[in-house]
C-alpha cells in the first residue's frame, strides 16, 4: 500500500472523541509591580491564555508562558533542552477587554509527520506559569484563565493511594501526564516534535488503560501509525503488542481482523534466517520490504535502537543502552520478534486460522531455542547482547525477562544481574525493567525503582519542577529533553497492573485477574477502570500481622492472594486462584 493511498484507510475503525477545552483557574495570581502579574496554574497543560484587562489607554502587553521557573522566581527565559518558553506581544485597546493569546505555530513541531491541532481549535503551548507585563502601569488584571486542550478524560475513573507518599506522588505525576499529553487526540512524543512513535504509543496506551476506561484514542493512534510508521526496528515490533492490548482491554477484535496482514508484515518475518533469528544487517531489508512497511520515504529506516543511543544529546556521549554491544544479531531485537510471534499465533487462532497459528507456534519455539543457544551464556546464567558478543547489558536481560523468555531454572541469575544494573536504561526502558521485576517475582525491586530519590527516577522529575513526566531522567542524560513526554509515565500502568494487580483474564474484562502485591507497603487503596466499571481494592496489614483484602469487582474474578503475603511466608509455586463472583468480598491472607 502506497503512503499516498492511505487516506481512505487510516482511522476507519477508531472513533475518537473530539478534543475539549477546559478553563483552568490559576492556583495563584501575584501583582509583582504596577502593570505586572505572575500567574501559577499549579500544573502544566497544553493550551493558551485568556485574560480580561482594564487599561486607561491603548498599549502593548507582553505575555510570557513557560514550563519552568528560574532561580529568581520568574519564568526561565532560557530553559534547557526543549523545555518550552514563549514571549508573545498582545495589543490592548483602552477600556475593559477580554482577549485570547494567539500562539504562533512552532516550526519544530509542525513539520511533516507532526500531528496538527484541529482547525476548529487553536495553537497550543505547554505551560504552567504566565507573566503579564502591561505598558500602562495603571492597568488592572480582572481575570485570567488557562484554556487547556485535552482528550475527554474521566479523572475520577482511577485512583491510587498507599502508605508510601513517594509512590503516591509518582502515581499522581504519571496519571496526570496521561491526561496532559492527550492534546492532539493521538499519542505523540510531547511538544518537541508532536510525532507519534510506536514505543511511545504502546507505553502511553497501557497508561491510558490504567487511568481511564477509554480505548478509542489508542485505536486511532495504532491506525495512524500502521501507515505512518517511524524508523526504528524495535518500534516496528510494537505494532502487534499494541493491537493485542487493544483486544485484551476493549474486547473488540475488529482491529485484528482488519489489519492482520499488516501486523504480520510489521513483525518483520521476512528478516528471519533459518534458525529464526532476525537482523537488519544481513541484506534482507529490501526496497520491497520497505514499501510493504510504508517506510520507502523514510530516511535510514529499520535501524536497531535498543534504547537512547550515545551521541551529541547526552553528557559524555554515554547514552542509555548500558554499553550495549550493537552486533548485527541482537538479543533485544530478537526478544521483541519472539514476542510478536507468540502474539501472532494467538491472533491467528482467534481469527480461525489454525494452520497459521501452528506455524507461528513452531516459529516461536525455533527462535526461543536459538535465543538460548546463541544469546544466552549458560556459564554466567545471563543473556549476552547478541551473536558473537561477550558483553551483557541490562537491556539484553530485562527485555527477554519481561516477555517470559528467561530460561526455566535460570530466572534467579537473570534477576540478580538485572538488579545489579539498577536503572541503567532510559524512561522508555523502565517500562520493561519494571515488568521484568514482576515477571521474575521481585516486586520489592520494582517498588524500590519507582520510589528512588536519586536522579534516575520519577521523583527527580518532580524535583526538577515539572508536573508532567520528562522525556529523560535528567537534562544531563538527554540534553534536548522535553518536559511533557508520556513515555516516561510507566508507573501509570505498572501500579494498576502489578501492585493493584488488575488485568483482563478474558478480553474486555468479562473475567478479571486480580493478583494484588502489597510487598512492604502497609496498605494501599486502588480503583482500576474496566469497561464494566471499576475494580476497587483495599489491602492492608492488620496489627496481628494478618493481611486483609477488601475487593469490589463488577465482573467475576480470578484472585490470587499469595502476592499479599510477605516473601518469607509465600509458598513457593502456590499460584492457585480463588474464583469470585461479581460483588464485594473481604478476604485475608495468613
Amino acid at each position: 500500500m502506497q503512503r499516498d493511498e492511505i487516506g481512505t484507510v487510516n482511522r476507519r475503525l477508531a472513533q475518537p472523541k473530539p478534543l475539549i477545552v477546559e478553563e483552568v483557574e490559576p492556583l495563584s495570581v501575584e501583582r509583582r509591580a504596577p502593570g505586572q502579574w505572575f500567574v501559577d496554574f499549579g500544573r502544566a497543560a497544553f493550551g493558551t491564555l485568556r485574560l480580561t484587562v482594564t487599561s486607561a489607554r491603548a498599549c502593548t502587553a507582553t505575555v510570557r508562558l513557560g514550563e519552568k521557573l528560574a532561580a529568581d522566581g520568574r519564568i526561565d527565559r532560557q530553559p534547557p533542552g526543549s523545555v518550552r518558553y514563549r514571549a508573545i506581544p498582545l495589543e490592548l485597546t483602552a477600556g475593559t477587554q477580554t482577549v485570547q493569546v494567539v500562539i504562533p505555530p512552532d516550526e519544530r513541531n509542525t513539520r511533516p509527520g507532526a500531528i496538527r491541532m484541529p482547525d476548529e481549535l487553536f495553537e497550543v503551548l505547554p505551560f504552567r506559569y504566565a507573566e503579564i507585563e502591561c505598558a500602562a502601569p495603571a492597568a488592572t488584571l480582572d481575570q485570567v484563565r488557562q484554556l487547556a486542550v485535552f482528550y475527554p478524560f474521566d479523572y475520577e475513573a482511577a485512583s491510587f493511594e498507599c502508605s508510601d507518599d513517594r509512590l503516591n506522588r509518582v502515581w499522581d505525576l504519571c496519571k496526570y501526564s496521561i491526561k496532559a499529553t492527550s492534546f492532539c487526540g493521538i499519542y505523540v512524543d510531547g511538544d518537541r516534535e508532536r510525532i507519534p512513535y510506536e514505543a511511545d504509543a504502546y507505553i502511553n496506551q497501557l497508561g491510558h488503560y490504567g487511568v481511564d476506561a477509554e480505548y478509542e484514542m489508542a485505536r486511532a493512534t495504532l491506525e495512524h501509525l500502521l501507515f505512518h510508521p517511524t524508523w526504528p526496528t524495535d518500534w516496528a515490533l510494537h505494532f502487534v503488542p499494541m493491537a493485542w492490548a487493544d483486544y485484551q482491554y476493549s474486547g473488540r477484535r475488529d482491529l485484528l481482523e482488519a489489519y492482520y496482514e499488516e501486523l504480520q508484515i510489521k513483525a518483520l518475518l521476512e528478516l528471519a534466517r533459518e534458525d529464526g533469528l532476525i537482523s537488519t544487517e544481513t541484506g534482507l531489508v529490501t526496497p520491497e520490504l520497505l514499501r510493504k512497511l510504508c517506510m520507502s520515504d523514510l530516511k535510514n529506516p529499520l535501524r536497531d535502537l535498543v534504547d537512547w543511543p550515545p551521541g551529541s544529546f547526552t553528557e559524555g556521549g554515554i547514552g542509555e543502552r548500558d554499553n550495549y554491544d550493537m552486533v548485527p544479531v541482537k538479543t533485544v531485537v530478537n526478544a521483541f520478534h519472539a514476542w510478536n510471534l507468540k502474539r501472532l499465533g494467538q491472533i491467528a487462532e482467534l481469527l480461525g486460522k489454525p494452520e497459521e497459528a501452528a506455524a507461528y507456534r513452531d516459529q516461536y519455539a525455533r527462535i526461543v531455542a536459538s535465543l538460548y543457544r546463541v544469546c544466552f551464556d549458560s556459564r554466567r546464567g545471563i543473556f549476552i547482547d547478541g551473536e558473537g558478543s561477550d558483553h551483557a547489558s541490562l537491556h539484553a536481560n530485562m527485555i527477554p525477562a519481561a516477555f517470559g523468555l528467561a530460561p526455566q531454572g535460570r530466572e534467579a541469575t537473570v534477576l540478580a544481574f538485572i538488579k545489579s544494573r539498577g536503572m541503567a536504561c532510559s524512561v522508555y526502558g523502565a517500562q520493561y525493567l519494571l515488568e521484568a521485576c514482576y515477571r521474575l517475582g521481585d516486586p520489592s525491586h520494582a517498588l524500590e525503582l519507582m520510589t528512588a530519590e536519586h536522579d534516575r527516577g520519577w521523583l527527580n522529575m518532580e524535583r526538577a519542577g515539572s508536573t508532567v513526566t520528562l522525556e529523560a531522567w535528567d537534562h544531563k542524560y538527554k540534553n534536548n529533553l522535553d518536559w511533557n513526554h508520556a513515555w516516561g509515565a510507566a508507573p501509570a500502568n505498572i501500579i494498576p497492573r502489578f501492585i493493584a494487580g488488575v488485568q483482563p483474564a478474558r478480553p474486555g474484562f468479562d473475567d478479571v485477574l486480580i493478583i494484588p502485591q502489597l510487598d512492604r507497603l502497609e496498605w494501599f487503596k486502588a480503583k482500576v477502570p474496566t469497561p464494566h466499571g471499576p475494580v476497587v481494592i483495599q489491602a492492608e496489614t492488620a496489627r496481628n500481622g494478618e493481611r486483609r483484602l477488601r475487593l469490589q469487582t463488577p465482573v467475576p474474578a480470578r484472585l490470587r492472594l499469595d502476592g499479599l503475603l510477605p516473601v518469607t511466608k509465600q509458598k513457593k509455586g502456590d499460584q492457585a486462584y480463588q474464583r469470585l463472583p461479581a460483588g464485594c468480598h473481604e478476604l485475608s491472607a495468613c
